[in-house]
């Protein structure tokens, strides 16, 4: 019964999520135009796209091994690229709702987020490969970000929140709560998981890929 709960109070959250990212998309699309516009793309803008972007390819990475084939994978890659975490928060919903009472016996986080079919055996180069490609991502974006603070200053102005870019920090940071729901389930103890969860908060992907 408590695992039923847990369930339902996931796919409430993340459909509620879900909606928010779409009505803020919808909303700021009618009162602030078009986002494809160059005056917008100012540094720290164009940081944070970066940042937003590089979250998108921890999420798809997960995607891929969540899904059974190519096709299925390429289709919500494509989604996430271009829809963010209104379509994290569909993929995640989808897969919720495919947990059965029958599965239940289990943590609704494992079921979520591990495959439950045989996989064939990884070799250990695919591992060492991915936290490679990671580790390298983590250290270019601490590196942008310390280049942008030199150039332009502090993000923390108030020019800078223009309707576009409060839009993209939501999107982020839904993500990161997605990501932060895996941290806790993944971090043995709460103190380790909340101090990784603030490091994400405050420095996005430069702690997510270590």
């Amino acid at each position: 019964m408590a695992a039923l709960g847990t369930l339902v109070v996931y796919r409430t959250v993340f459909a509620a999520l879900g909606c928010l990212m779409v009505g803020t998309l919808v909303y700021t699309c009618i009162t602030d135009g078009s986002p494809f516009r160059a005056e917008l793309l100012t540094p720290w803008m164009v940081t944070t796209l970066i940042d937003f972007y590089v979250n998108m390819a921890a999420i798809s990475t997960w995607v891929v091994y969540k899904e059974g084939n190519w096709i299925s994978s390429i289709f919500w890659v494509v989604l996430l690229i271009c829809l963010g975490s209104a379509t994290t928060c569909a993929y995640i919903v989808s897969k919720l709702f495919e947990i059965t009472s029958s599965g239940l016996s289990q943590n609704p986080l494992d079921l979520l987020l591990l495959r439950q079919d045989n996989l064939p055996e990884r070799k250990c180069s695919f591992v060492v490969i991915g936290r490679t490609i990671f580790s390298i991502l983590g250290i270019l974006m601490a590196a942008l970000v310390t280049y942008t603070v030199i150039t332009d200053g502090l993000p923390f102005r108030k020019d800078l929140l223009t309707p576009w870019m409060a839009a993209t920090l939501i999107d982020f940071y839904i993500n990161i709560f997605a990501i932060s729901v895996w941290v806790v389930h993944r971090e043995s103890t709460w103190i380790s998981a909340v101090i990784w969860i603030c490091l994400l908060i405050c420095f996005g992907r430069c702690k997510m890929h270590t």
